[in-house]
């Protein structure tokens, strides 16, 4: 049987040591010696003998937060020996590794998988106060180990050394020890008075020193739970302003 399918770019790729690595930019593939975590339903194949536990939202404490905020992280414990591969609708998968140290916020909603050595907690966005519903919580990574993120096109990644702006719904993840805020765009003049405006009432501010990545796509505020409706994500953020207050 002869076809440009079976190319040496399409078949599984090997390695000698376990632990997450890209099958290509859309799949990741988990090596797996142990176990890790992943989100509910990324499972797209396997091999070998592995066990899914589903675990909500990660820990009684992130499921009564998720219930608060409406955001959050559906999970899965993956364990056992194998090969895994993880994907979510096509999106582009990217690692990150951690250290001691580092410390990374994230929206729930472009998390795939990570070791089970990552701590995380749901925080709020500082500085956002009321003003946004596309998801005003984040998910904290820390610790020592690594994470697969997605993305919905390919992403820039800016040095954060000046003050910076970015679209909320763009921006995916970024430094945890950034200070975030807002900056107003839309003016109120005449255009606003007369059902004119930019499209863009607000973006996010960013100060100090690190990075933010932002993705070439406004995802419709979903907040971090990932696939749940803009309506469920306003929801969310207009108590996480209460919350804030």
């Amino acid at each position: 049987m002869r076809s440009a399918l079976f190319s040496a770019e399409n078949l599984e790729k090997e390695s000698t040591e376990p632990g997450l690595r890209l099958q290509n930019s859309k799949m990741l593939k988990v090596e797996l010696n142990g176990e890790v975590m992943a989100r509910t339903g990324a499972m797209v194949a396997y091999q070998g003998q592995m066990q899914f536990q589903a675990l909500g939202s990660g820990g009684v404490g992130k499921w009564i937060k998720k219930a608060i905020t409406g955001e959050g992280v559906p999970l899965m414990k993956v364990t056992g020996r194998g090969d895994l591969f993880l994907a979510d609708r096509a999106a582009d998968i990217h690692l990150i590794d951690l250290d001691h140290g580092d410390a990374l916020s994230i929206n729930g909603a472009n998390v795939l998988a990570f070791e089970p050595t990552l701590n995380y907690d749901i925080k709020m966005v500082q500085g956002m106060g009321m003003l946004s519903s596309a998801g005003l919580f984040n998910c904290v990574f820390s610790g020592k180990g690594r994470i697969a993120i997605t993305t919905a096109g390919t992403p820039v990644v800016l040095t954060v050394d000046a003050p910076t702006y970015a679209d909320p719904q763009a921006a995916i993840c970024w430094s945890a020890s950034l200070q975030t805020g807002y900056h107003r765009a839309d003016q109120l003049g005449l255009g606003t008075l007369i059902g004119r405006s930019t499209g863009e009432a607000f973006t996010m501010s960013f100060t100090g020193q690190g990075f933010v990545v932002v993705q070439p796509s406004e995802e419709p505020p979903q907040g971090m739970a990932g696939h749940g409706s803009g309506q469920q994500a306003g929801g969310g953020g207009m108590l996480g302003g209460l919350l804030g207050n």
